[in-house]
Protein backbone atom coordinates (compact mmCIF):
# COMPACT_ATOMS: atom_id res chain seq x y z
CA UNK A 1 0.00 0.00 0.00
CA UNK A 2 1.29 3.37 -0.98
CA UNK A 3 1.83 6.21 1.95
CA UNK A 4 -0.46 8.34 0.28
CA UNK A 5 -3.95 7.65 1.05
CA UNK A 6 -5.88 10.88 2.71
CA UNK A 7 -2.84 12.98 2.93
CA UNK A 8 -3.21 16.49 2.48
CA UNK A 9 -0.81 17.83 -0.48
CA UNK A 10 -0.49 21.20 -0.83
CA UNK A 11 0.89 22.53 -4.73
CA UNK A 12 2.16 25.73 -6.13
CA UNK A 13 2.35 26.30 -9.88
CA UNK A 14 -0.24 23.32 -10.13
CA UNK A 15 -2.08 25.50 -13.38
CA UNK A 16 -0.08 23.26 -15.63
CA UNK A 17 2.94 20.92 -16.55
CA UNK A 18 4.92 19.68 -12.99
CA UNK A 19 2.28 20.53 -10.68
CA UNK A 20 -0.58 19.67 -12.46
CA UNK A 21 0.68 16.09 -13.14
CA UNK A 22 1.26 15.78 -10.00
CA UNK A 23 -1.99 16.89 -8.37
CA UNK A 24 -3.68 14.42 -10.27
CA UNK A 25 -1.45 11.52 -9.37
CA UNK A 26 -1.53 11.79 -5.92
CA UNK A 27 -5.45 12.44 -6.30
CA UNK A 28 -5.86 9.11 -7.84
CA UNK A 29 -3.33 7.36 -4.97
CA UNK A 30 -5.54 9.08 -2.66
CA UNK A 31 -4.56 11.97 -1.56
CA UNK A 32 -6.63 15.58 -0.80
CA UNK A 33 -5.06 17.78 -3.27
CA UNK A 34 -5.38 21.75 -2.62
CA UNK A 35 -4.06 23.91 -5.55
CA UNK A 36 -2.66 27.01 -6.33
CA UNK A 37 -1.41 29.34 -8.89
CA UNK A 38 -2.46 32.83 -10.39
CA UNK A 39 -4.59 31.31 -12.93
CA UNK A 40 -7.72 30.27 -10.85
CA UNK A 41 -9.82 29.55 -14.16
CA UNK A 42 -7.07 26.52 -14.95
CA UNK A 43 -6.96 25.40 -11.40
CA UNK A 44 -11.12 25.52 -11.54
CA UNK A 45 -11.19 22.77 -15.07
CA UNK A 46 -8.33 20.57 -12.93
CA UNK A 47 -10.25 20.81 -9.83
CA UNK A 48 -13.20 19.72 -11.16
CA UNK A 49 -12.20 16.81 -13.14
CA UNK A 50 -10.03 15.34 -10.13
CA UNK A 51 -13.53 15.71 -8.44
CA UNK A 52 -15.54 13.74 -10.80
CA UNK A 53 -13.45 11.37 -10.70
CA UNK A 54 -14.49 10.83 -7.05
CA UNK A 55 -11.40 12.65 -5.74
CA UNK A 56 -10.65 15.52 -3.23
CA UNK A 57 -9.50 18.47 -4.64
CA UNK A 58 -9.12 22.11 -3.58
CA UNK A 59 -7.98 25.38 -5.67
CA UNK A 60 -7.29 28.95 -4.63
CA UNK A 61 -5.42 31.83 -6.30
CA UNK A 62 -2.10 32.32 -5.11
CA UNK A 63 1.17 34.52 -5.96
CA UNK A 64 4.24 32.71 -4.51
CA UNK A 65 6.28 35.80 -4.21
CA UNK A 66 3.40 37.48 -1.73
CA UNK A 67 4.08 36.33 2.09
CA UNK A 68 1.06 36.43 3.19
CA UNK A 69 -0.81 35.38 0.14
CA UNK A 70 0.82 32.07 0.82
CA UNK A 71 0.44 31.98 4.40
CA UNK A 72 -3.28 32.37 3.51
CA UNK A 73 -2.97 29.81 0.98
CA UNK A 74 -1.68 26.63 3.18
CA UNK A 75 -4.27 27.85 5.62
CA UNK A 76 -6.36 27.56 3.40
CA UNK A 77 -5.96 23.62 3.04
CA UNK A 78 -5.06 22.91 6.62
CA UNK A 79 -9.12 24.69 7.08
CA UNK A 80 -10.22 22.73 4.67
CA UNK A 81 -8.60 19.43 5.10
CA UNK A 82 -7.60 19.91 9.37
CA UNK A 83 -4.18 19.03 8.46
CA UNK A 84 -1.14 20.02 5.92
CA UNK A 85 0.81 16.70 5.30
CA UNK A 86 3.11 17.60 2.54
CA UNK A 87 3.65 20.80 0.36
CA UNK A 88 4.90 20.89 -3.18
CA UNK A 89 7.04 24.20 -3.40
CA UNK A 90 6.57 23.58 -7.22
CA UNK A 91 6.30 27.43 -8.64
CA UNK A 92 8.76 28.44 -10.77
CA UNK A 93 10.19 30.36 -13.81
CA UNK A 94 12.78 30.25 -16.29
CA UNK A 95 13.51 33.27 -18.56
CA UNK A 96 17.33 32.22 -19.90
CA UNK A 97 19.16 34.63 -20.76
CA UNK A 98 23.44 35.90 -21.24
CA UNK A 99 24.40 38.24 -18.45
CA UNK A 100 25.29 41.05 -20.87
CA UNK A 101 21.93 41.24 -21.96
CA UNK A 102 21.08 42.96 -18.46
CA UNK A 103 17.36 41.42 -18.39
CA UNK A 104 17.61 42.66 -14.84
CA UNK A 105 13.77 43.01 -14.32
CA UNK A 106 13.93 39.21 -15.13
CA UNK A 107 16.86 38.34 -12.63
CA UNK A 108 14.51 39.82 -9.99
CA UNK A 109 11.49 38.01 -10.99
CA UNK A 110 13.58 34.52 -11.31
CA UNK A 111 14.88 35.11 -7.62
CA UNK A 112 11.23 36.50 -6.10
CA UNK A 113 9.52 33.70 -7.00
CA UNK A 114 12.19 30.92 -7.47
CA UNK A 115 13.64 31.83 -4.32
CA UNK A 116 11.19 33.72 -2.02
CA UNK A 117 8.24 31.57 -3.21
CA UNK A 118 9.89 28.43 -1.60
CA UNK A 119 10.88 30.25 1.92
CA UNK A 120 7.53 31.47 1.55
CA UNK A 121 6.32 27.78 1.61
CA UNK A 122 8.64 26.81 4.21
CA UNK A 123 7.83 29.95 6.25
CA UNK A 124 3.68 29.06 6.15
CA UNK A 125 3.67 25.86 6.13
CA UNK A 126 6.87 24.77 9.17
CA UNK A 127 5.13 25.78 11.94
CA UNK A 128 2.31 23.67 11.02
CA UNK A 129 3.68 20.92 10.01
CA UNK A 130 6.29 21.42 13.95
CA UNK A 131 2.84 21.68 15.54
CA UNK A 132 1.58 18.39 13.83
CA UNK A 133 5.06 16.40 14.61
CA UNK A 134 5.09 15.80 10.97
CA UNK A 135 5.52 17.17 7.45
CA UNK A 136 6.87 16.95 4.15
CA UNK A 137 8.55 19.66 2.03
CA UNK A 138 8.79 18.90 -1.80
CA UNK A 139 11.17 21.61 -3.16
CA UNK A 140 11.01 21.61 -7.13
CA UNK A 141 14.93 22.53 -8.17
CA UNK A 142 16.37 21.14 -11.94
CA UNK A 143 19.43 19.89 -13.14
CA UNK A 144 20.29 23.65 -13.41
CA UNK A 145 20.79 23.35 -9.53
CA UNK A 146 23.85 21.00 -10.51
CA UNK A 147 25.11 22.47 -13.52
CA UNK A 148 25.53 26.09 -15.10
CA UNK A 149 26.03 26.89 -18.39
CA UNK A 150 25.64 30.25 -20.93
CA UNK A 151 22.51 31.71 -20.34
CA UNK A 152 21.48 30.04 -16.95
CA UNK A 153 23.79 31.83 -14.62
CA UNK A 154 20.97 33.46 -12.91
CA UNK A 155 18.43 30.61 -13.22
CA UNK A 156 20.94 28.13 -11.99
CA UNK A 157 21.64 30.64 -9.29
CA UNK A 158 18.20 30.12 -7.61
CA UNK A 159 18.53 26.37 -7.85
CA UNK A 160 21.10 26.15 -6.23
CA UNK A 161 19.24 28.22 -3.50
CA UNK A 162 16.96 26.12 -3.73
CA UNK A 163 18.96 23.05 -2.90
CA UNK A 164 20.99 25.37 -0.03
CA UNK A 165 17.44 25.64 1.82
CA UNK A 166 16.14 22.39 0.85
CA UNK A 167 19.27 21.06 2.35
CA UNK A 168 19.52 23.14 5.68
CA UNK A 169 15.79 23.13 6.40
CA UNK A 170 16.55 19.01 6.44
CA UNK A 171 19.04 18.53 8.73
CA UNK A 172 17.55 20.99 11.03
CA UNK A 173 14.37 18.83 11.01
CA UNK A 174 13.78 15.42 13.18
CA UNK A 175 9.83 15.27 12.21
CA UNK A 176 9.72 16.70 8.89
CA UNK A 177 10.88 14.84 5.50
CA UNK A 178 12.89 17.67 2.95
CA UNK A 179 12.57 16.15 -0.54
CA UNK A 180 14.62 18.17 -3.84
CA UNK A 181 13.11 17.09 -6.99
CA UNK A 182 15.76 18.04 -9.63
CA UNK A 183 13.85 17.27 -13.66
CA UNK A 184 15.66 17.58 -16.33
CA UNK A 185 14.21 19.11 -19.73
CA UNK A 186 10.43 18.86 -19.22
CA UNK A 187 7.49 19.33 -21.74
CA UNK A 188 6.47 22.16 -19.64
CA UNK A 189 5.50 25.91 -19.46
CA UNK A 190 8.57 26.58 -17.72
CA UNK A 191 10.75 29.07 -20.51
CA UNK A 192 7.52 30.64 -22.27
CA UNK A 193 8.93 33.89 -20.76
CA UNK A 194 12.21 33.60 -22.86
CA UNK A 195 12.44 36.96 -24.82
CA UNK A 196 16.14 36.71 -25.88
CA UNK A 197 15.78 34.56 -29.30
CA UNK A 198 18.93 32.65 -28.77
CA UNK A 199 17.77 31.33 -26.03
CA UNK A 200 14.59 30.05 -26.95
CA UNK A 201 16.04 28.38 -30.02
CA UNK A 202 18.48 26.30 -27.56
CA UNK A 203 15.67 25.53 -25.29
CA UNK A 204 13.62 24.25 -28.11
CA UNK A 205 16.59 22.16 -29.12
CA UNK A 206 16.30 20.44 -25.97
CA UNK A 207 13.26 19.85 -25.93
CA UNK A 208 13.45 17.38 -28.45
CA UNK A 209 14.48 14.91 -26.24
CA UNK A 210 12.50 16.13 -23.58
CA UNK A 211 10.28 14.24 -20.46
CA UNK A 212 6.39 14.46 -19.93
CA UNK A 213 5.38 16.37 -16.84
CA UNK A 214 4.39 12.63 -15.51
CA UNK A 215 7.80 11.68 -15.13
CA UNK A 216 8.41 14.23 -12.21
CA UNK A 217 5.13 13.14 -11.01
CA UNK A 218 6.22 9.55 -10.76
CA UNK A 219 9.18 10.81 -8.58
CA UNK A 220 6.53 13.37 -6.18
CA UNK A 221 4.71 9.80 -5.34
CA UNK A 222 7.62 7.79 -4.91
CA UNK A 223 8.94 10.52 -2.18
CA UNK A 224 5.53 10.71 -0.67
CA UNK A 225 4.90 7.17 -0.32
CA UNK A 226 7.58 5.96 1.97
CA UNK A 227 7.13 5.12 4.92
CA UNK A 228 7.38 8.25 7.67
CA UNK A 229 11.20 7.44 8.81
CA UNK A 230 12.17 7.36 5.16
CA UNK A 231 13.36 10.55 3.61
CA UNK A 232 14.03 10.74 0.38
CA UNK A 233 16.44 13.61 -0.01
CA UNK A 234 16.67 14.23 -3.92
CA UNK A 235 15.64 12.85 -6.90
CA UNK A 236 17.27 13.85 -10.21
CA UNK A 237 15.36 12.99 -13.55
CA UNK A 238 16.79 13.33 -16.71
CA UNK A 239 15.46 12.23 -20.11
CA UNK A 240 18.04 8.78 -21.23
CA UNK A 241 19.03 10.73 -24.46
CA UNK A 242 19.89 14.14 -22.45
CA UNK A 243 23.57 15.17 -22.31
CA UNK A 244 22.38 17.80 -19.58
Amino acid sequence: MLNVDSKVVVITGASSGIGEATARLLAENGANVVLGSRRTEKLEKIVEEIRSQGNAAEFKAVDVTDREDVKAFIHFAKDKFGRVDVIFNNAGVMPLSLMNALKVEEWDNMIAVNIHGVLNGIAAGLPIMEAQGSGQFINTASIAAHWVGPTSAVYSATKYAVWAISEGLRQESKNIRVTLISPGVVKTELGSDITDEASKDFLQELRKTALTPDAIARAVLYAVSQPENVDVNEIIVRPTASAF
